[in-house]
C-alpha cells in the first residue's frame, strides 16, 4: 500500500462518518427496523458472551480444581470475577458517555477475549483467578452497555418489547450453560487439549462474530463532550465495594470475627463516605452522578433491583444445587430442570414487555413481579426430601414468572428517569447495584445454608423414622457389596466414631451420595431440604420487602422519543438559536454602523423598526 493511499485512509473513513452523521441528523435522529435488528444481533453476541460465561464455569469448577490441583481456592476464581465485573459497570457507563458507546463495547469484547484466552492456559488455580478477574473487567462493560445503547436507540415504550430478546439470550445462556460446561469437562481431550480448557476457549469464535458484527452495524453518533474523568470516583468505589464482596464471598472460610472480616468492615464505610464526598464535587462528572438520586423513580427502582437481585441469585445459585443433592440430578440434568424458570422468565417479560409498549404504563409490573416472587419463595419454603421433583419445578416457573416482569421494568424505570445524555451511567448505575444485590445475596444465601446444616443432620440423623431404615441399610450385605455405597458407608462409619464430624460432611465434597442407595443418603437429603428451606425464608423476607417498597414506586410517564432522537432534537434547536442570535447579532451589528455614518452626515436615526433615518436640520 503506497503512503498515499495509508493517508487517504483516515479521510476515507472520517468521510463515511460524517456522511452517517449527516444522514442520522437529517432523520432527526430516529433509527430504522433493519438498523435497530442489526444493532441488537451484535449487542446480543456481547450479551450472549458474559451470561454463558456465568453459567458453562459454575457445572465445571470441580473437575478444573481437580485438574489443576487447587480446589480449595475455587472461590477465589469466582470472587476475583465477580469484584471486577462490578467495579467496571459504572465505569463504562461514563466513560461510554464521554467517548461514545460503540469503542467501549468493542474494548469490552476485546478484554474479555483475552481474558478468556489466557483462562484456557491457566497452569495453575492463581493464574485462573487472575485471568477469570480479567475476563470480569470486560464482562461488566458487555452486560451494562448492551442496555445502554438500548436506551440510546429507542424510546422507552419500544424498549420493553425489544429487551424481550436480551432476556431470550439470558435464558437460552442459562439452559445450554450447565449442559455445555458439563460435556466439555467431561470430555478428557478436544482437538488435542483438555475437555475443560474449552469452557474458555469458545468464547473466542463467539466473541469474533460478535466483534464483526459490532464492527459492522454498531454505528451510534456521539457529540464529544470536554468533562473531566472521576478516578478519584473510581477508587472510592473501590475502597467501598471490593471489601464489601470479599468479606461476603470469603467470611464463611475467614469467620466472620477474623481480622479479616473485621477489615472489610471497616474500609467499606469508609470508601462510601469518600465516595459521597468525591461525587458532591465532581458533580455532572462523578461516575455515579448523586442528582441520579434526586429523581425519587431512579431511587426507588434502585432499591428494588438490589433486592430483586439478591432474590434472583439466591434462587439460581440455591435451586440447582437443591436438585443434584435432593434429587440426585447431575450437573447436566440440573440444567435441564432448570428450563421451567427460563421459560416463565420468557413468557412474561415478552407479555410486559409487549403490553408497556402498548399502553405505556409500567408501575403495575413491579408489583406483580415482587408478588410472584414472594409467592414462589413462600412455596419453596415447603420443600423437604419427600417432595417430588415436579413440586420444586412449579417453583422454578412461578420465580421466572416474577422475574420477567422485573429486570427489563427496573431497567426501563431507570433510564426513563434520566436525561438523554445521563442514560449510560444511569443503566450502568442500575445494573452495578444489582449485581451488588446479587452478590450479597449468593454470600448470604451460602452462608445460612452451611450455618443450617449443622443442625439440620443432627436432627436428621436423630429422627427415629429415618435413622431405622439407614442403619437397617448399612447392615445389609448387598448394600455393602456395592461399590457405589462404599464412600458413604466410609461416611456413616467415621460418623458413629465421632458424631461431630457429622457437620462437616456436606460442606466439602459430596460425590460419596452419588448412585448411592436412597436409605443410605436420606439423612443427608432430608438435611440439605431442611436447611434449603431456611434460605427460601431469608429470600421470602427479602423480597417481601421489595414488595411493600414497589407501591412507592413513582412511574413516571414514559418518553415518546428515544435518547438519540431527544439529543438530535436538542442539538437542532441550539443549532437553531445560535443561528436565531448570529442574525440578530448581525442586524444590530449593521444598525449601530448605519446610525454612526448617519450622525457623521448630520442625520439622526430614531430608534423605530423602520430602520428609516429621519432627517432633521442641522443646527447652525
Amino acid at each position: 500500500m503506497s503512503r498515499a493511499e495509508s493517508a487517504a485512509q483516515p479521510t476515507n473513513r472520517q468521510a463515511k462518518t460524517d456522511a452517517r452523521n449527516q444522514a442520522f441528523a437529517e432523520s432527526g435522529g430516529r433509527m430504522t427496523h433493519r438498523q435497530i435488528l442489526f444493532i441488537i444481533f451484535g449487542l446480543m453476541a456481547g450479551m450472549f458472551l458474559a451470561s454463558l460465561d456465568q453459567t458453562i464455569v459454575g457445572t465445571s469448577m470441580r473437575t478444573i480444581g481437580d485438574d489443576l490441583d487447587g480446589i480449595s481456592l475455587q472461590a477465589w476464581v469466582t470472587t476475583g470475577y465477580l469484584i471486577l465485573s462490578t467495579i467496571s459497570t459504572p465505569l463504562y457507563g461514563k466513560l461510554s458517555d464521554i467517548f461514545g458507546r460503540r469503542p467501549l463495547y468493542i474494548i469490552a469484547i476485546a478484554i474479555f477475549l483475552v481474558g478468556s484466552l489466557l483462562a484456557g492456559l491457566a497452569t495453575n488455580m492463581y493464574e485462573l483467578a487472575v485471568y477469570r478477574a480479567i475476563q470480569g473487567l470486560g464482562a461488566g462493560g458487555l452486560m451494562s452497555l448492551a442496555l445502554t445503547v438500548m436506551g440510546d436507540i429507542l424510546a422507552p415504550r419500544e424498549r420493553a418489547k425489544y429487551q424481550g430478546y436480551f432476556l431470550a439470550t439470558f435464558g437460552i445462556s442459562s439452559v445450554i450453560g450447565p449442559l455445555l460446561g458439563g460435556l466439555l469437562s467431561g470430555a478428557d481431550q478436544i482437538l488435542g487439549i483438555t475437555g475443560w480448557r474449552w469452557i474458555f476457549l469458545i468464547n473466542l469464535p463467539i466473541g469474533a462474530v460478535a466483534m464483526v458484527i459490532v464492527l459492522l452495524f454498531l454505528h451510534i453518533p456521539h457529540t464529544k463532550r470536554a468533562v473531566r474523568i472521576d478516578w478519584w470516583g473510581v477508587a472510592a468505589v473501590i475502597l467501598t465495594v471490593v471489601p464489601l464482596l470479599l468479606v461476603a464471598e470469603q467470611g464463611r472460610e475467614w469467620g466472620w470475627g477474623s481480622w479479616g472480616s473485621i477489615l472489610c468492615y471497616v474500609l467499606a464505610p469508609l470508601g462510601l463516605v469518600l465516595f459521597i464526598v468525591v461525587e458532591r464535587r465532581m458533580g455532572d462528572d462523578a461516575i455515579i452522578p448523586l442528582k441520579l438520586f434526586k429523581s425519587p423513580t431512579f431511587s426507588m427502582a434502585t432499591i428494588l433491583g438490589v433486592l430483586v437481585g439478591f432474590g434472583m441469585f439466591g434462587a439460581m445459585m440455591t435451586i440447582p444445587n437443591y436438585l443434584q443433592i435432593a434429587t440426585g440430578a447431575t450437573p447436566t440434568e440440573a440444567g435441564l430442570l432448570m428450563i421451567p424458570m427460563v421459560l416463565g422468565l420468557m413468557i412474561s417479560s415478552i407479555v410486559s414487555g409487549q403490553l408497556i409498549s402498548r399502553t405505556g404504563r409500567y408501575r403495575i409490573f413491579p408489583i406483580l413481579g415482587t408478588g410472584l416472587l414472594s409467592a414462589a419463595f413462600f412455596y419453596l419454603t415447603f420443600v423437604s426430601a419427600d417432595k417430588p421433583v415436579w413440586f420444586v419445578l412449579i417453583g422454578m416457573l412461578v420465580v421466572g414468572l416474577g422475574l420477567g416482569q422485573l429486570m427489563q421494568t427496573l431497567t426501563i424505570a431507570a433510564q426513563n428517569s434520566a436525561g438523554p445524555r445521563d442514560i449510560g451511567v444511569a443503566t450502568s448505575s442500575s445494573t452495578f447495584f444489582r449485581s451488588i444485590g446479587g452478590t450479597l445475596g449468593t454470600a448470604v444465601v451460602f452462608s445460612v445454608l452451611f450455618s443450617r446444616l449443622g443442625s439440620t443432620l443432627a436432627a436428621s440423623f436423630t429422627d427415629p423414622a429415618i435413622i431405622a431404615g439407614t442403619q437397617a441399610a448399612a447392615a445389609d450385605p448387598a448394600v455393602q457389596a456395592d461399590p457405589a455405597n462404599a464412600g458413604i458407608l466410609q461416611v456413616l462409619t467415621a460418623a458413629q466414631a465421632d458424631p461431630s464430624s457429622l457437620g462437616d460432611a456436606l460442606s466439602g465434597d459430596t460425590s460419596f451420595l452419588v448412585g448411592a442407595d436412597p436409605r443410605l443418603t436420606l439423612p443427608f437429603v432430608d438435611a440439605w431440604a431442611n436447611a434449603t428451606s431456611t434460605v427460601f425464608w431469608v429470600c421470602l423476607a427479602v423480597v417481601l420487602v421489595a414488595f411493600v417498597l414497589s407501591f412507592f414506586l413513582k412511574a413516571t410517564p414514559l418518553r415518546q422519543k428515544s435518547a438519540l432522537e431527544e439529543s438530535a432534537a436538542a442539538d437542532a434547536a441550539d443549532a437553531t438559536s445560535r443561528g436565531v442570535d448570529a442574525e440578530a447579532a448581525a442586524h444590530d451589528d449593521t444598525a449601530v454602523r448605519a446610525q454612526l455614518a448617519a450622525e457623521e452626515m448630520g442625520a439622526l436615526v430614531l430608534p423605530d423598526t423602520s430602520s428609516t433615518p429621519v432627517q432633521r436640520p442641522a443646527d447652525r
